[in-house]
C-alpha cells in the first residue's frame, strides 16, 4: 500500500557524470554557505519564536514568516545535497532562499492555513522527542548545514570513496542517504513548527517523493 504524501516534499536528482576528487574539497567551497546560513538559523530562530505566538493566539504561521522559514530548511538542503549531506551534484548551491527550478535538489511545504493552538506548547519539544534521539543519530549532532558525523556523515564517506575508485555513486547507497536527509528534514519542518504532520517512522527512500495512496 503507498503511505500518505507528507507536506514537506524532498526530490533530489542524482548528477551524473560526477568528479572523483571534488569532493575533498567541497568543505572548502561551501564554507561562504556555511557562513550565510549560521546568520540565516539565528534569524530564523528568531522568527520561531515571533511564529509561537502568532500560532498561539491566532491559530496561523504568517505567511512572510512561513516563507523565510521554509526557504531556510531549503538553502540547507542544497547545501547539504551539494557538500557531506549527500555529495549528489557538483553544481554550486545558488544564494537564495527561493526555489531554482533546474538546481537537482529541491525541498518545499505546503503552507498549512489553520494550526493547531494546543499543540505548539509540546510539539517542539515533547513529541519530536523520539525524532531528535533518531536525528541525533543520524547527523551525530544537530547541524542545520549537514556538516557533521552520524549515519550520514559516513555514509556520504562512502560514496565520496566510491567515487574516487570508480567514478560512480552506487545507486542503492544514494537512494538511502536522500531517504535519511528527507527523514531530517521532515523533522526540522514540525520541530520549526511550520506543520502539525507528525513525521512518519518511515524511511521513504530515492530522490523522489512517494506518491499519496488513492
Amino acid at each position: 500500500m503507498t503511505p500518505p504524501a507528507h507536506p514537506a516534499r524532498l526530490t533530489a536528482v542524482l548528477d551524473a557524470p560526477l568528479s572523483r576528487w571534488l569532493w575533498l574539497v567541497k568543505w572548502l567551497l561551501a564554507f561562504p554557505h556555511y557562513v550565510v546560513l549560521s546568520f540565516l538559523w539565528a534569524a530564523f530562530l528568531g522568527t520561531s519564536v515571533v511564529a509561537f505566538f502568532a500560532i498561539l493566539l491566532t491559530g496561523r504561521y504568517p505567511r512572510p514568516l512561513f516563507g523565510f522559514g521554509t526557504g531556510v530548511l531549503r538553502w540547507s538542503w542544497r547545501v547539504g545535497y551539494y557538500a557531506y549531506g549527500a555529495l549528489g551534484t557538483d553544481r554550486y548551491p545558488p544564494f537564495t532562499l527561493a526555489d531554482v527550478p533546474d538546481y537537482p535538489a529541491h525541498w518545499d511545504l505546503a503552507y498549512p492555513g489553520e494550526l493547531s493552538r494546543g499543540l505548539v506548547l509540546v510539539k517542539w519539544w515533547l513529541l519530536a522527542i523520539p525524532h531528535y534521539l533518531i536525528v541525533g543519530f543520524l547527523l551525530g549532532n544537530v547541524q542545520a548545514t549537514w556538516f557533521a558525523g552520524g549515519l550520514i556523515g559516513l555514509l556520504t564517506l562512502c560514496a565520496g570513496i566510491a567515487l574516487a575508485a570508480t567514478g560512480r555513486y552506487p545507486r542503492d547507497l544514494f537512494d538511502l542517504v536522500v531517504g535519511l536527509d528527507r527523514w531530517v528534514l521532515r523533522v526540522a519542518a514540525y520541530a520549526a513548527l511550520l506543520t502539525d504532520v507528525y513525521p512518519p517512522f518511515r524511511l521513504d527512500q530515492g530522490g523522489g517523493e512517494p506518491e499519496a495512496a488513492p
